[in-house]
C-alpha cells in the first residue's frame, strides 16, 4: 500500500512580527521542513524614484532618509555624490570628513537596530536593551549636528548643511571611548551563547559564488568570504585617508554574517575616531554660485547671496545633460544611484540599486531545506529594511 505525502502552503507575514510588517513569505511545507519559499514584496512601495523625478536635487535628500531609515545619512551621501559627479563639483575636505563621521554613525545605528531586533526575533530579549541604549548616544550626536535623530537630511549637494560645533566634537570623542566596552558587552551576551550558536551556526549557508550570482553585497556577502567593500574598492569622501579593515567570514552561515557585523562596529568606531582627531579646517561647502548655497552669515550681509540662496532653495539648479552612476557602501551593502539629467532642475530619470532588494532575492535559496523556526533567523541574518526593498 503506497503512502502519498501532501505539502501545505503557509503564508508567513506580512503580519508576522519577525517580517516587520511588510514582507510576505509563501512557504510550501513538508511537515516542518520548507520545500519552497517565495517572497512577496511591495507592501511598502511609495514610488520613490518617480517622486524624485519631480523634485529638485536638494528636495530629494529627505526622501533618501526613508530608504534604509535605520541608517539615513549614508543614503544622503550616495545621492549627493551622484549629483556632484554629474555636476563636476569638488567637495571641501572638511565636509568630506564630516560626511564620513555621519555615515559611520548611521552604519553603527543600523547595525544596532539589526542586533537588537535579530536577537529578539530569535528569542534573546536582553541584547535589544543594551543595543538601543548605546544607539541613543549616536542619535544624540546626530541630533547635535542636524537637529534630527533618525532622519537628519544633514548633507547637501556640495557639502553639509552647517559646520560641526565644539559640543559635537566633545560628544564624538566620548562616544569612541565608550563604544569598545559596549561592543565587548554584545559579544559577552551572544557570541559564545550556546543557544545563539545552535540557532545560527550552519543555518543559511551560502557560498561565495552563489552569493555573487544573487547580487548580494555588504556584510551578507562578506560573511561568505568575499572581501568586497565599496569604501575600499572605490574609495569616496576621503575613505582612503583612514585605516580600517574589511572583516570576512569563512562558512557563509548566519553566525558568520553576525560576526562580520559585530566586527564592523569596531571598524566604524576606528574610522570615526580618526576622522574627528584629524578633522581638517576650511569650508564646508563647495564654492559654486550655480548649485551650492552660500553660508547664512554671508546671506545676512550680502543681498546677492540672499537671492542666490532663495533661488537655489526654491527653484533648484539645472542638472546637465548626461547620465552617471555612483555607489557607496551602505549599512546593508552597495547602494547605488543611477541619475540622468537633461538640463532641467529635476532628474530625467533616477534609479536606485538597493542592496536589500538583492538580499531578498536570495531568501528562497537560504530558506529551502530548513525548518520553519529557521526562517526567522535567516530573515534577520541578511538584515533587510523593507523601506529600501520596496522604495
Amino acid at each position: 500500500m503506497s503512502t502519498q505525502t501532501k505539502t501545505m502552503l503557509l503564508n508567513m507575514g506580512p503580519h508576522h512580527p519577525a517580517t516587520h510588517g511588510v514582507l510576505r513569505l509563501e512557504l510550501e511545507l513538508d511537515g516542518e521542513t520548507i520545500r519552497r519559499a517565495h517572497p512577496h514584496v511591495g507592501y511598502l512601495h511609495r514610488g520613490f524614484e518617480k517622486m524624485a523625478e519631480h523634485k529638485t536635487a536638494q528636495q530629494i535628500i529627505p526622501l533618501t532618509d526613508r530608504l534604509d531609515y535605520a541608517a539615513a545619512s549614508v543614503n544622503n551621501l550616495g545621492l549627493c555624490l551622484t549629483v556632484e559627479k554629474l555636476l563636476g563639483l569638488e567637495v571641501p575636505k572638511r565636509a568630506q570628513y564630516i560626511r564620513v563621521i555621519m555615515a559611520e554613525l548611521s552604519r553603527i545605528m543600523g547595525h544596532q537596530l539589526w542586533l537588537g531586533t535579530h536577537a529578539l526575533d530569535i528569542g534573546a530579549m536582553t541584547p535589544i536593551f543594551y543595543a538601543f541604549a548605546d544607539r541613543e548616544l549616536a542619535m544624540e550626536i546626530t541630533e547635535e549636528a542636524s537637529g534630527y535623530r533618525l532622519t537628519p537630511s544633514f548633507l547637501r549637494v556640495g557639502g553639509v548643511a552647517k559646520d560641526i560645533t565644539p559640543e559635537f566634537v566633545r560628544k564624538v570623542r566620548e562616544y569612541v571611548k565608550k563604544m569598545p566596552k559596549a561592543i565587548d558587552g554584545y559579544h559577552q551576551l551572544l557570541s559564545q551563547n550556546a543557544i545563539w550558536m545552535k540557532r545560527t551556526k550552519g543555518i543559511g549557508v551560502i557560498d561565495a559564488d552563489t552569493a555573487l550570482n544573487y547580487g548580494m553585497t555588504g556584510p551578507s556577502l562578506r560573511g561568505s568570504g568575499v572581501p568586497y567593500d565599496v569604501r575600499k574598492a572605490a574609495p569616496y569622501s576621503c575613505y582612503n585617508d583612514f585605516d580600517f579593515q574589511v572583516p570576512v567570514g569563512q562558512d557563509g552561515d548566519s553566525y558568520d554574517r553576525y560576526l562580520v557585523r559585530m566586527e564592523e562596529f569596531t571598524q566604524s568606531v576606528r574610522i570615526i575616531e580618526q576622522a574627528i582627531e584629524n578633522m581638517p579646517s576650511g569650508p564646508i561647502m563647495a564654492d559654486n554660485p550655480w548649485s551650492t548655497n552660500p553660508d547664512l552669515d554671508s546671506v545676512r550681509h550680502n543681498v546677492d547671496d540672499l537671492i542666490r540662496r532663495f533661488k537655489i532653495s526654491s527653484q533648484g539648479f539645472a542638472l546637465p545633460s548626461g547620465e552617471t552612476y555612483y555607489a557607496v557602501e551602505g549599512a546593508k551593502g552597495e547602494l547605488g544611484f543611477y541619475l540622468v539629467g537633461n538640463g532641467e532642475t529635476h532628474p530625467y530619470r533616477l534609479k536606485i540599486r538597493s542592496p536589500c532588494y538583492y538580499l531578498v532575492s536570495a531568501l528562497p535559496y537560504l530558506i529551502e531545506g530548513h525548518m520553519i523556526a529557521d526562517v526567522i533567523t535567516l530573515i534577520g541574518s541578511i538584515d533587510i529594511v523593507l523601506g529600501e526593498v520596496d522604495r
